[in-house]
């Protein structure tokens, strides 16, 4: 595997039905190709041996042998891949006939998985000629294709000797199509990818639900789901075969084939990120643990050579918490901004509460807070006059922010105020010897919480809250003024993305310019342009001089570190080889050098997340100390910083 990844192939070659020595050699070919292209795992359809659409044939001891004999081809011609190949054909056995997925690996036939379920009703009829194999019978040893001891049943894993998190089931077609398939009682043994054998015929709507099917299987069970379909050269007399290939990891399609079009379909399924899926989710190893089918698998174990180089080909997107597809993007914004406000909500009706005070800069966040209690207020039925928005310009201030403030305020139906900071500011200079000349750390904070202070003493005054305007990105990386605009009354953006919070406003600048309001879409536009800053340091010919990507790095790079650091716990290699992967516009160098500014910020800040404010969580990951991120202030990043220095 290289950083967790195995590639996987699924394929559905040319096939002539009842020819075994025609399909084998158009089985030999595509396992070649596949192989070249760095595939270790290449899953063929069921019975692509002989042919699924073989009807009574099935009974001809010609048929059977002819596939057993193929099979020992198939095995003696692939013994040079380093890949496991699963085909399928009939094993007759002496009680019956058993519908099989061969298990082949370096030319040895490690096992022979017998379908469960067969489907005998529409225009199926297996029943007719094959044998289920049935939940209380025991996996046994059987001879076949000249290979002797061959674990012949449905409970037999195979498993990477140099890494036990790659454990590979089999089920076939039907089999998933049942109540409890066979598959779950395999992920609870240990089984990360599932490959299934399948010849699913085609009518109208079936696509759609198979592939429901196979990405909603894949999400309960957290595994890779590697579905192999029969393709269009099976008998048409009754049925249509199209070859649909899907190959799904928890919930999303990673690859799928065009209908009716013989396609190899390969992709890079991510093992590691499985097992921390798993490791997390806490109830699946209960269930694991748990697990009442207490049946006895056979577990087998091979090695596959290290890749000399790897041809990585799956998508890494770069803004991991933004949907790329405009209606994804819009669904993802409404549900946001109706998580948000909804929180909000119900806040503001528990404490009986009929007035809000923000901080309103002129920037994005304060903006999206703003919209987002709007909203709310609309939904509890508060008049927005209600919401105090409080402009205090100081030391930093442009006319650019200050008049956006103002305009947007009132747009909104907001009440305006004004309250200049600069002499309060100056006097507290004067009272603990700050020199206003010196812009330091110290220079900048007191402007920000006199900020906070006048906005909690503000609320008091009206018996409002104030609304967090800071972001999640900002929490990640500790860009906020302990005790300052870290601290609020309900934090409406605390788990938002600065990545996400300009699409948000976007949306919110959309929909004003569909409702007519020319003038709040035109303001919320020239805010999206503003550069994103703090503003606590005096500007240079009237524009902004404190720009905050140029301090701590750009915002679309930590938020794609962000994302892999709390929803898989990935290391800094991996993490920055996804980088690489990704659409990330930026060199290596720079990659790696905010990657390391990341872990350094993340460590060190701490203990302003440690007793950050309440605020809902919207989306898949979070920093409350209540919620998911636990985490002691004074932790050592050494470990991490470390490994980065490796990567240079």
């Amino acid at each position: 595997m290289y950083y967790g990844f195995i590639k996987t192939a699924c394929a559905s070659p040319e096939l002539k039905v009842a020819d075994c020595t025609f399909n084998a050699n158009q089985i030999i070919e595509e396992a070649k190709n596949a192989a070249k292209k760095g595939a270790s795992i290449i899953v063929f359809p069921e019975l692509c041996i002989t042919g699924y659409t073989c009807g009574d044939l099935f009974f001809q001891q010609t048929l059977q042998k002819a596939s057993e004999n193929q099979l020992k081809e198939i095995c003696s011609k692939t013994s040079k891949l380093n890949s496991l190949i699963f085909v399928g054909l009939p094993v007759p056995q002496a009680e019956g006939i058993y519908n099989c997925a061969a298990a082949i690996f370096k030319g040895k036939l490690l096992a022979l998985f017998a379908k469960s379920y067969l489907p005998n009703y529409g225009e199926f009829y297996e029943r007719r000629h094959f044998t289920p194999f049935q939940q209380n019978m025991e996996t046994k040893l059987i001879s076949f294709a000249g290979f002797d001891s061959v674990p012949f049943g449905t409970d037999i894993l195979i498993q990477d000797k140099n890494n036990s998190a790659l454990t590979i089931a089999c089920e076939l077609c039907e089999d998933l199509w049942v109540p409890v398939p066979p598959s779950s009682r395999h992920v609870l043994a240990g089984a990360t990818v599932i490959v299934n054998l399948s010849a699913g015929n085609e009518v109208i709507g079936k696509a759609d639900y198979r592939r429901n099917l196979v990405k909603s299987h894949s999400a309960r069970s957290l595994c890779a789901y590697v579905y192999a379909n029969a393709g269009k050269d099976e008998s048409t007399q009754d049925m249509i075969f199209a070859g649909h290939n899907l190959i799904a990891e928890n919930g999303t399609l990673l690859a799928q084939s065009t209908l009716f079009s013989n396609q190899t379909i390969f992709a890079d399924v991510d093992v590691e990120r499985l097992c921390q899926e798993r490791r997390k989710t806490t109830s699946f190893g209960f269930s694991a643990n748990n697990n009442t089918f207490n049946k006895k698998y056979t577990t087998i174990q091979i090695e596959f050579a290290e890749p000399k180089t790897y041809d990585f080909s799956r998508y890494v997107d770069a803004h991991p918490f933004v949907p790329s597809k405009l209606d994804e993007r819009t669904q993802r914004c409404l549900e946001v901004i109706q998580l948000q406000s909804r929180g909000l909500a119900k806040r503001l009706r528990h404490i009986n509460c009929q007035s809000a005070v923000i901080g309103l800069s002129g920037g994005l966040d304060s903006t999206l807070a703003l919209l987002i209690t709007c909203t709310a207020f609309d939904i509890v039925g508060i008049d927005r006059s209600k919401i105090t928005a409080i402009t205090m310009p100081c030391f930093g201030t442009t006319d650019r922010t200050y008049n956006n403030a103002c305009t947007l305020a009132k747009e909104c139906g907001a009440t305006l105020k004004e309250i200049p900071i600069a002499d309060v500011v100056r006097q507290h200079f004067k009272d603990i010897g700050q020199d206003e000349g010196k812009h330091d750390i110290t220079y900048e904070n007191c402007q920000a919480r006199e900020r906070t202070q006048v906005l909690m003493d503000y609320a008091n005054k009206t018996n409002g809250i104030v609304i967090g305007t800071g972001d999640l990105s900002e929490l990640a990386l500790g860009w906020c003024t302990y005790n300052g605009d870290h601290m609020s009354m309900y934090g409406v953006n605390s788990s938002v993305p600065k990545t996400l919070v300009r699409y948000l406003v976007e949306w919110y600048a959309n929909q004003a310019e569909e409702n007519g309001n020319q003038k709040l879409s035109h303001n919320l536009k020239d805010i999206l342009d503003t550069p994103v800053s703090p503003e606590l340091l005096p500007p240079e010919n009237g524009k902004i001089s404190q720009v905050t990507e140029d301090l701590v790095g750009p915002y679309e790079i930590h938020d794609f570190y962000l994302y892999y650091l709390l929803r898989f716990g990935f290391s800094p290699a991996k993490i920055y080889f996804l980088a690489q992967k990704s659409e990330l516009n930026y060199s290596n160098e720079i990659l790696l050098k905010w990657l390391k500014n990341f872990y350094r910020r993340f460590f060190s800040q701490q203990f302003k997340r440690s007793c950050m404010p309440d605020g809902a969580k919207v989306g898949t990951v979070n920093l409350s100390p209540r919620g998911d991120w636990r985490m002691p202030s004074d932790a050592q990043a050494t470990s991490w910083l470390e490994e980065v220095e490796t990567l240079k």
